[in-house]
């Protein structure tokens, strides 16, 4: 029995890094003005009269909501972009066609998507530094949990880019689903500070989970247990691998 195909996966990584390399001076400028733009409103007007949170300085509590809500984004953007451009083109039979197995084509698609993802989260950490004095009570922990959310949002992003038959489909759901569901997720405030019943309704908002646990790296503490974290990284990882595994074998919307 052969083993993966491993130059056909170094082939379709380097492809889709090449496509980022393209846009690497705005891919990486954007995420420093963005996140300089969100000291300075959240960290300065905001952090000026809400000087802590659980003992936490606010410019310091705001860091890992601020890396999640760019890493969810990009992971998606990037990963949704890059399957559906070979929809768009039509090389996407080509691909199909190649003796490259559907596990190849993923990994490869996703890695470099990932990728794309991990570099703009350290950016962010590099640059919340200039601003805040951060400290990272579980650094394994941290980088473990960037490459996890990288990978499920790219795998979720890759399930995007193949439903998607247009340009505006790719950006509904970044849009007006994701974002404001991290907004609402605690990146800039603690869940406690909300009263009931609205502190139970956002415990039903799935991104409280990603955000808490990857504060709790940072910081050692959570709006929620890291077990309740943990556990829901592990099951959206093995349901989007159920979804992208069910639409290779189906054929959805890549073989017409």
């Amino acid at each position: 029995m052969s083993g993966p195909n491993l130059r056909a996966i170094w082939a379709i990584y380097r492809f889709e890094l090449h496509r980022f390399r393209r846009t690497l001076l705005t891919g990486l400028l954007v995420p420093v003005i963005t996140t300089s733009l969100y000291f300075v409103v959240f960290g300065g007007a905001i952090g000026s009269r809400m000087t802590e949170i659980d003992g936490i300085p606010y410019a310091a509590f705001i860091v890992p909501g601020l890396i999640m809500m760019s890493m969810f984004t990009e992971s998606i953007f990037n990963a949704s972009f890059g399957i559906y451009m070979p929809k768009f083109t039509g090389t996407i039979y080509e691909l199909l066609s190649a003796p490259v197995s559907a596990a190849e084509t993923v990994t490869a698609y996703v890695s470099a998507a990932a990728t794309k993802a991990f570099i703009v989260g350290i950016i962010i950490f590099a640059t919340a530094h200039l601003f805040v004095d951060l400290p990272v009570a579980h650094p394994f922990a941290m980088i473990a949990f960037m490459i996890l959310i990288a990978v499920s949002f790219c795998l979720f992003g890759f399930i995007l880019g193949i439903w998607a038959q247009s340009f505006e489909q790719l950006q509904v759901i970044p849009l007006l689903l994701i974002m404001p569901m991290t907004f609402l997720g605690g990146a800039f405030y603690s869940i406690h500070m909300l009263a009931e019943p609205w502190r139970t309704i956002t415990l039903f908002n799935p991104i409280v989970y990603l955000i808490s646990g990857f504060r709790w790296t940072f910081f050692g503490k959570g709006d929620v247990g890291i077990g309740f974290s943990i556990a829901f990284i592990a099951a959206m990882l093995v349901l989007c691998l159920a979804v992208v595994g069910w639409v290779f074998r189906t054929g959805y919307r890549l073989k017409k």
